[in-house]
């Protein structure tokens, strides 16, 4: 498919769509991840006809070949972004250029075809508008989109797929925050690490959540909602969380988050806080940070603030890193002003309800 020529989606509409009241239900208390909406995108890839068959469907389960090569070999890829209901009612979603480059990084290291960046952004319109009903309009709310690709081809022989499937599907969210942003304690993983040198910590795959998973259960027995890595070379410096960067905010309102690697995934909050941050004025350093520099700090007051940034929380401010052998912060601290203020800025520009002088915004229906 050549590159800004649109596909020729078919659409085929749910027979049985959810009932607007139901749709408030949903709403009124939505959760992450536990709701979808009535359709979802589908288009299929094959070594002889490249991509094909674009086509939007009512949400329903998929088929999948016991030998699909997915269940074995994990040739799977994702990404996460959310659509935004503004005050007019328009909708509009947040650097999806970004993700679709991402997108193509990602596939590429699992051995997949890539997917045409403008194929994937008009999978998100081509959901949206049909299902722009289930973008609700509470405050903080979103349609969070899931686009994600396997190898459904079905062989066990350990090699790239020759046939591969792409979806897009929805799910509404609420505010991350119900009752105020409050900062939370992070467990970190001292024996168990994420990513390493060479590997896939920078594309955005599933193995590399399913390798966070164990120690997010024991983070979790501990009192935290989240893990943070270390490096793998040194087990000493910070890298990123189970699914999101970190930045720390120093006396003078510099901001330090590790550098890029090919084991850290270059989150779009992540980019954006920086370009941000940057132009107030505010300093950002990108480099190697230390838990002992992180604790040094913390009781030096130098470090003032932790928090950790993705798509799904946004900005989440950080009270205390823990492990059994240490705890450095304070679990009763409150929300920093720095945080707090850069996390205000994405809200406003993500809901319209500052100009978008960045040309962040993409309008989706």
């Amino acid at each position: 498919m050549q590159p800004n020529t649109p596909a020729a989606f078919v659409h085929t509409r749910t027979t049985h769509p959810t009932a607007k009241a139901a749709r408030e239900a949903v709403f009124a208390n939505p959760g992450f991840g536990k709701y979808y909406s009535d359709h979802m995108v589908a288009i299929d890839w094959d070594a002889e006809h490249d991509w094909h068959g674009a086509r939007v469907t009512p949400y329903a389960p998929l088929t999948l070949d016991p030998a699909s090569l997915v269940l074995h070999y994990a040739q799977a890829v994702f990404e996460g972004l959310k659509a935004y209901r503004h005050a007019d009612g328009s909708i509009w979603t947040f650097r999806p250029k970004v993700n679709a480059q991402r997108f193509s990084h990602s596939a590429e290291r699992l051995g997949l075809p890539e997917l045409p960046h403008d194929l994937f952004i008009q999978s998100l319109k081509e959901l949206v508008q049909l299902d722009c009903d289930w973008v609700p309009s509470a405050v903080e709310s979103s349609l969070y989109l899931r686009p994600f690709m396997i190898a459904n081809e079905n062989s066990l022989s350990v090699r790239g797929a020759d046939q591969v499937a792409y979806y897009v599907i929805g799910s509404p969210a609420g505010p991350y925050f119900s009752s105020g942003v409050t900062p939370v304690p992070i467990w970190v993983s001292t024996q168990r690490t994420r990513a390493a040198r060479g590997g896939t910590g920078y594309a955005k795959c599933a193995g590399n959540y399913a390798g966070s998973l164990a120690p997010l259960k024991e983070a979790r027995k501990n009192g935290c909602p989240q893990v943070l890595f270390l490096d793998s070379e040194h087990g000493q410096y910070l890298e990123e969380l189970g699914g999101m960067n970190i930045f720390v905010v120093q006396k003078d309102g510099s901001l330090i988050t590790p550098a890029l690697s090919d084991s850290i995934l270059p989150g779009v909050t992540r980019a954006s806080v920086i370009e941000l941050a940057r132009s107030e004025g505010r300093t950002v350093h990108e480099r190697p940070i230390s838990l002992t520099e992180v604790r040094d700090g913390l009781a030096s007051k130098q470090i003032t603030e932790l928090f950790a940034c993705g798509t799904a929380a946004l900005i989440f401010p950080i009270s205390a890193l823990k492990s059994e052998e240490f705890s450095y912060g304070n679990d009763s601290a409150v929300a920093g002003p720095v945080t707090l203020a850069l996390r205000q800025q994405l809200l406003d520009i993500q809901y319209g309800r500052t100009a978008d002088t960045r040309n962040w915004m993409l309008r989706l229906a």
